[in-house]
């Protein structure tokens, strides 16, 4: 007679209060089958795989000891939410995640209410979760709050203004440090390395030392008895460290993958913390997936792959992409000027760094997750003689947005920033987007701002950065692959405010700034279809504008279009004061500006999204025909 094979645990699980009802052996079998869900989702959808394997046990531990959504769980970043999502109510849309009209790769308020705060961008959980604590004791909404950070979350400011923060006001609240040792990239900084010693280097404590220190909370024994008690003491150390210097009880370092241990410190914790504790668990990113495990980013960030070998199902492409084109393109021209030095934070391998850092090790640095920083650094190297290229995606240099202002602009400082990510970057969604860097650099003094229209035209807008002294200055370039023309062999830097005519046509001139002039060419030659024949040119620079450029456009046509892939507020903003101030609208110049829309657009596919922001080839078309009057003829006809 042979076993019948035991039903699966998840299959009981729909919400987290379900959770109350297992063992806690059942819940160790739930983590490993939560595991294997985990890597069947992503293996159809893709996404960031690494970080959630790493917390399966935290994720089954949290939720079934303390009472979500009562109970407010923030994940940092939320890179590691996917074992979440299948425990909150929502496995059967897993494997929609990243897609159109699917689940969100982060935290999202709006999509479920175990989501009570959105994430994206690193270090933010902290101080929201504080900010629900202080709510619920003046009375809104009640529970706990628990922030899980990250330790290469831990390398922001923002996290430390946090704890400092918390620490000062002594209210219960609950953050347990995920320390895996690895981020995106692996940690830098003095942080990461003080984690590292109190794991390796602390020494074994009883417990009556412990109860002299921050775990005196601790009931001896615990409820499951005296020997798991003394068992648990014996992977715990306490007293004398930073956050305890910052008004937190610490407890750890403990095994975040020993279930067993989890559950007894949270059970602890919820129901004896009175003050601000953390509590840190070492885990280990790829945690129980071989192919994670061995990879470079321990499977941080994946497109659809097979689950059985891990091997990952990659579009091939003939063109190069963005990113590579400006990392060969900057150590090329380091090779022959000592002074280019690159600067990223925490984002080596996505900014194309990690190849110039290969290099040129002394003259690349990795600061962390702090942007912030970051600049200024970059600001403090400029001034220092250097000729330093600032690596940052569009959405993360947002964070850096006043050292921009203060410490570069104010100054004349000439930091090169290299804005990867621009426009809308896809599975991301709104929160990676690179919708706002034209407007708010554009509008500085003395900034020069630039937009490659594709990967020859970044080649040289390096060049230009190279060489430039005078002030700061940005270019911007989107994800993904180029659109395969020619490359410059010897770039020669592009002279600051000059534009280029694409095609001569008549009628209607189109001003394209950035990437979309490939489609905007596809809509041209839809048009000359119909007999229209539109003038194209690129304008390369949002700042200082190609006025001469635009001023013959105005002139020479009856209607000019400019198109960009960033908000209102940038590049045909610009322009439209330009013209005004000229009285080109006087002479009755029609004139339109195509942006992306007053709307955070969710994530889908690239096209996609740019269809719902009607900046694709059949939308530049249609704006054309409109502005001309081609569509009202045609439905009087």
């Amino acid at each position: 007679m042979t076993d019948r094979p035991q039903t699966p645990i998840l299959d009981r699980v729909r919400l987290p209060a379900d959770l109350k009802a297992l063992t806690d052996g059942e819940l160790y079998r739930l983590a490993d089958e939560l595991r294997a869900e985990t890597i069947h989702a992503v293996s159809q959808t893709g996404g960031h795989l690494g970080a959630g394997l790493g917390v399966v046990e935290l994720t089954v531990a949290l939720h079934a000891v303390f009472d979500t959504p009562r109970d407010k769980l923030i994940w940092d970043v939320s890179h590691q939410c996917y074992p979440h999502k299948i425990l909150t109510g929502r496995r059967d849309r897993i494997t929609t995640l990243r897609q159109k009209d699917g689940l969100s790769g982060f935290t999202k308020r709006s999509e479920s209410p175990y989501d009570p705060f959105g994430a994206a961008h690193s270090s933010t959980s902290i101080s929201a979760a504080l900010g629900f604590k202080v709510a619920a004791d003046l009375g809104g909404d009640p529970g706990d709050a628990i922030a899980v950070i990250g330790d290469g979350a831990l390398s922001a400011g923002m996290a430390y203004e946090a704890l400092n923060n918390a620490g000062h006001q002594g209210r219960r609240l609950i953050v347990i440090l995920n320390d895996n040792e690895m981020s995106i990239a692996p940690p830098v900084g003095a942080m990461s390395s003080y984690l590292s010693r109190l794991y390796a280097g602390a020494p074994f404590q009883e417990f009556k030392a412990m109860a002299k220190g921050a775990l005196s909370f601790l009931p001896p024994p615990l409820a499951d008895g005296a020997r798991r008690a003394k068992d648990l003491f014996k992977h715990m150390t306490v007293g004398g460290t930073l956050f305890e210097e910052l008004g937190f009880s610490y407890v750890g370092p403990i095994d975040g993958h020993d279930m067993e241990q989890l559950l007894a410190v949270l059970r602890t914790v919820k129901s004896r913390a009175t003050g601000p504790i953390l509590i840190h668990a070492i885990t280990k990113k790829g945690k129980g997936y071989a192919p994670a495990e061995h990879a470079a980013d321990k499977g941080h960030g994946v497109s659809k792959f097979d689950p059985r070998t891990g091997e990952q199902k990659k579009a091939v492409s003939n063109a190069p992409a963005y990113t590579r084109v400006f990392a060969d393109t900057l150590i090329k021209l380091a090779e022959t000027d000592p002074k280019i030095v690159a600067v990223t934070a925490a984002m080596p391998d996505g900014t194309g760094l990690d190849r110039f850092m290969a290099r040129y090790a002394s003259r690349c640095f990795d600061v962390g997750i702090a942007e912030q920083h970051a600049v200024t650094f970059s600001a403090g190297l400029a001034a220092g003689g250097m000729k330093p290229f600032a690596a940052i995606y569009s959405t993360f240099l947002q964070r850096g947005y006043d050292q921009v202002v203060h410490d570069v602009a104010i100054q004349r400082l000439p930091v090169r920033f290299a804005i990867d990510r621009a426009g809308l970057v896809g599975a991301d969604g709104a929160t990676h987007a690179g919708s706002f860097d034209v407007a708010y650099l554009s509008n500085l003094p003395g900034f020069v701002v630039m937009a490659a229209a594709d990967e020859a035209e970044l080649v040289r807008m390096v060049a230009t950065a190279a060489s430039h002294d005078d002030g700061p200055i940005a270019f911007r370039f989107p994800r993904g692959e180029g659109v395969g023309v020619e490359m410059p062999e010897n770039p020669e830097p592009l002279e600051i405010g000059k534009g280029r005519m694409i095609r001569e046509g008549k009628g209607v001139a189109i001003l394209s700034f950035g990437a979309r002039l490939a489609e905007v060419m596809k809509a041209a030659e839809a048009l000359e279809a119909r007999g229209i024949a539109p003038t194209v040119a690129d304008a390369r620079f949002a700042k200082p504008l190609d006025t001469d450029l635009i001023d013959r456009l105005a002139a020479e046509h009856e209607a000019l279009i400019t198109i960009e892939e960033g908000a209102i507020g940038g590049f045909g903003s610009h322009v439209a004061q330009h013209l005004a101030e000229a009285g080109a609208f006087d002479t009755g110049l029609k004139f339109r500006s195509m942006v992306l829309p007053d709307t955070f657009i969710d994530q889908a596919s690239p096209a996609d999204m740019y269809a719902v922001a009607k900046l694709s080839a059949g939308d530049i078309e249609a704006k054309v025909l409109s502005v001309l009057g081609v569509e009202s003829l045609s439905k009087r006809a």
